[in-house]
């Protein structure tokens, strides 16, 4: 999930899990046992929130060597074609459909994970399957 919300950086998703385990850490005396696991998950969400809106991370960023592959080359195949539509998505959109599609919560899950309400979440959803949808090849069954 951490990698999804980060935009499949694997890296910075190690960040965003340090980050929010670290919060987990300090906050665990005052966590229910009954909600462990939704506060463990809003504490991601969260994390990787604050890490998109952090002043390093709109910095220009320099790479020592060259990526192994050609240009408009995409290795990984669907997986990275899928990060990489994910990544056109603003945070909060990108948030509300990994959470609701890939993760499988409720809009009411999903909700107390953004801390926004029901309505943000069915909104932000919709929006962000209809944006997948448009940037989607579209495909041709052949149901002979």
């Amino acid at each position: 999930m951490a990698t999804l919300l980060v935009s499949g950086d694997l890296a910075k998703a190690e960040d965003v899990v340090q980050t929010a385990l670290t919060r987990l850490y300090l906050a665990w005396p005052r966590v229910r046992p009954d909600t462990a696991y939704a506060y463990a998950r809003r504490c991601v969400v969260n994390a990787a929130t604050d890490e998109r809106r952090s002043l390093f991370h709109r910095r220009e960023r320099v790479h020592a060597q060259l990526p192994d592959v050609v240009a408009g080359e995409e290795p990984g195949g669907d997986e990275a074609r899928v990060l990489a539509l994910l990544a056109t998505l603003p945070a909060g959109m990108r948030a509300a459909v990994v959470l609701r599609y890939v993760e499988g919560l409720s809009v009411t899950e999903a909700a107390d994970a953004m801390r926004c309400s029901e309505g943000n979440v069915k909104s932000q959803s919709a929006r962000g399957l209809e944006r997948l949808r448009r940037l989607l090849p579209t495909h041709t069954y052949d149901y002979a």
